[in-house]
């Protein structure tokens, strides 16, 4: 298992495993250059068209989807990350390869100006580095507790505002615009599967009552899923539970503010997060060491 960090972040994020190669996502590569194919097609066709190998110049992962499913992503190294960029083709291909070839100066000349130190600051210098590594993820951990009490405070008076909260910050954190919808309706289906109801047929009933009740049509169709967990106190208990488990699944608070500004850790597909506040602290205390360990991804060869 390596541990990747972020190293670069102007144009394409650019990152170093525990080995010290430079490594890319092939997701970020391909979103940065603009490539109208889907990633699948795109990433096979340019990985040939290199002559890449697996586990020489690329690591294939799954990476697990808000909606449940999967994706495929690479781990690309930096030399056949530049190869790729140069056969789109274009001024953002080209744009994109003068990065790299940048990062890779940068990178190679302060290697060799660690190289020509003595052994004894050497050992003082990777020892401080680990040292780091092991502070960002302390400071994770207590991140992470501290979320998940402002998570497991909420209660079931304020249940609507808080769980539609939670699931609106997911949303925006997985970056998709319908991220929302697909988490809102996950947390549907949990209810239905833990708490054996078929909400969308109590949905259907209510109405029906409320329009023996004579209740004008516009304001029936205004009722959702939510008015039906409304009328239930199991309900309510159940699914304020199946959001909280999600809010603790996808590393969200329910405190003010909109979407948290994070730094992504990604374990074997799942994410986890850190604020924007522990990123300046990381960034400082690196700072000595030309090195910007803000992001922290575990990968399975």
């Amino acid at each position: 298992m390596n541990e990747l960090k972020v190293i670069e972040n102007e144009l394409v994020p650019v990152y170093e495993t525990s080995t010290g190669e430079k490594v890319v996502y092939g997701s970020e590569l391909h979103e940065v250059l603009g490539v109208k194919s889907r990633f699948n097609d795109w990433v096979k066709n340019r990985l040939g068209d290199v002559d890449a190998c697996e586990k020489e110049d690329l690591i294939r992962l799954l990476k697990n989807l808000v909606n449940g499913g999967t994706q495929k992503e690479y781990i690309i190294k930096l030399d056949t990350a530049k190869e790729m960029a140069m056969l789109e083709r274009n001024e953002k291909g080209k744009q994109v390869r003068r990065y790299f070839i940048r990062v890779e100066k940068k990178y190679k000349a302060a290697s060799l100006a660690t190289q020509e130190l003595s052994p004894q600051l050497q050992v003082m210098i990777n020892l401080e580095i680990e040292q780091k590594r092991q502070a960002e993820k302390l400071e994770h951990v207590e991140e992470r507790i501290e979320s998940i009490r402002e998570v497991v405070a909420i209660d079931t008076t304020s249940w609507r505002e808080d769980t539609g909260r939670i699931l609106r910050k997911i949303g925006m954190e997985c970056g998709d615009s319908k991220s929302y919808q697909d988490v809102r309706a996950e947390s549907y289906q949990l209810l239905e599967k833990r708490m054996g109801v078929n909400v969308k047929q109590r949905l259907t009933n209510k109405r029906r009552r409320m329009a023996d009740e004579g209740v004008c049509k516009s304001r029936r169709d205004k009722l959702n899923y939510l008015d039906v967990i409304a009328d239930d106190k199991k309900l309510i208990e159940g699914y304020t539970a199946i959001v909280k488990e999600l809010a603790i699944k996808y590393g969200v608070d329910r405190r003010k503010g909109g979407k948290r500004e994070c730094v992504g850790v990604a374990v074997l597909g799942h994410r986890e997060w850190i604020p924007s506040k522990k990123r300046k602290n990381v960034q400082e205390r690196c700072t000595m060491l030309n090195r910007r360990e803000w992001i922290e991804l575990s990968l399975m060869r």
